[in-house]
């Protein structure tokens, strides 16, 4: 059997959850419709920032109206083959109620990067780049 010749697909099951179907990196043969775990890591940094910052923004009097993100990982890959995430910006747009809101709002994104479980597992900077809508609701 060589590198060529074997299937890279697999799924994520926990119990009482649906699955999660994965597979390496297409540039790796894997299935470039499935997630692969550097999607899974950097997904996972996105979902804990925000729940984390949803959660303090509570806390504080921002009114959240819409949170959307498009994270990026930046990764390099060593000579071995080997590779590790060199860092990973989150990209939040914040749809908040009130514009004298915006710089408590952005005080909160370190705040939310200190305390999420996952930001504090990983030997890399996740840095944040938000932008802010003001809706009236």
């Amino acid at each position: 059997m060589d590198y060529r010749s074997y299937d890279r697909s697999y799924v994520i099951s926990v119990n009482n959850k649906p699955d999660i179907l994965g597979s390496s990196d297409s540039a790796f043969m894997g299935d470039k419709n499935r997630y692969n775990p550097e999607d899974l890591l950097v997904s996972s940094l996105s979902s804990c920032h925000m729940l984390w910052y949803l959660h303090l923004c509570s806390q504080n009097g921002i009114i959240v109206l819409d949170y959307k993100d498009n994270a990026i990982g930046k990764m390099t890959e060593t000579d071995d083959g080997s590779g590790h995430f060199t860092e990973v910006i989150l990209n939040p747009e914040v749809t908040i109620t009130k514009a004298e809101d915006i710089e408590k709002a952005n005080a909160l994104h370190e705040k939310a990067n200190k305390m999420c479980f996952i930001a504090n597992s990983c030997n890399f900077p996740i840095r944040h780049e938000a932008k802010y809508i003001i809706e009236k609701n």
